[in-house]
């Protein structure tokens, strides 16, 4: 008669000579950011088509320029699209083009929040310009996630010894560290700021630069998951 072998249980599923407590780590951190990011929207509008996009252009230009001037602060800048589209008459017969409407999206990343507020207010005082946000975030590199991570790593290591205290006995080894979470997404706080009804002879009366706006960065929240597997030795529990 062939005997069947008997199967000796997965030492991860715990045993009575290797005991296994599995227990859960979080960290929840609040920090400032890092960056800001801003969205410029420049339009332009027209009857003729190339005049449309020569206007757009030149916003485009004079933005980029403006942008620069302020260096090492900006540690991003991305053009998004740039669209062109006719505007067609509502009435008679056929399709007549009526005007050229154009638009062209810019993605600035600011590190340094003291120009933020100054750029902001100068961009917007441009014409038939319209800024989105700030969005603050922390950068992907940035130390406050690793520092979540070991927190929540010493949690779950607390956790597992203070269950082997009520048992008067200790973790003996590690079996499993999983990561089942680290959340650090941007905290958004945004509104809308923009010129475009402002007229030309506003500017031309406008001699100095408007006030920068003040902007108060929002705290980041960081939090952090994981869940760890250990022996203990085996307690007495008699």
């Amino acid at each position: 008669m062939t005997e069947t072998p008997t199967t000796a249980p997965h030492p991860s599923h715990g045993t009575p000579t290797a005991p296994r407590v599995t227990v859960r780590g979080e960290a929840h951190l609040e920090v400032d950011p890092e960056i800001a990011r801003i969205t410029i929207t420049l339009t332009a509008r027209g009857t003729d088509r190339r005049t449309t996009l020569d206007d757009l252009t030149h916003r485009n230009t004079t933005t980029l320029d403006l942008i620069k001037t302020y260096g090492d602060a900006i540690e991003k800048l991305e053009t998004g699209t740039l669209a062109i589209r006719p505007e067609l008459t509502r009435h008679g017969r056929g399709e007549r083009i009526r005007a050229y409407h154009g638009s062209l999206q810019l993605t600035a990343t600011i590190g340094d929040f003291t120009a933020l507020g100054e750029l902001v207010t100068r961009l917007a005082d441009h014409d038939l310009t319209r800024i989105d946000g700030p969005w603050w975030a922390l950068r992907p590199t940035s130390p406050h996630h690793a520092a979540a991570r070991r927190q929540a790593v010493h949690e779950a290591l607390q956790r597992a010894r203070e269950y082997a205290e009520a048992l008067n006995t200790r973790i003996d080894a590690l079996l499993e560290l999983s990561d089942t979470g680290t959340l650090g997404g941007p905290t958004f706080a945004t509104a809308s700021y923009g010129a475009a009804g402002l007229s030309r002879s506003a500017h031309a009366e406008a001699a100095t630069d408007p006030a920068p706006i003040d902007l108060e960065p929002v705290r980041q929240n960081v939090d952090a998951h994981v869940e760890a597997a250990f022996t203990l030795i085996p307690p007495n529990l008699g």
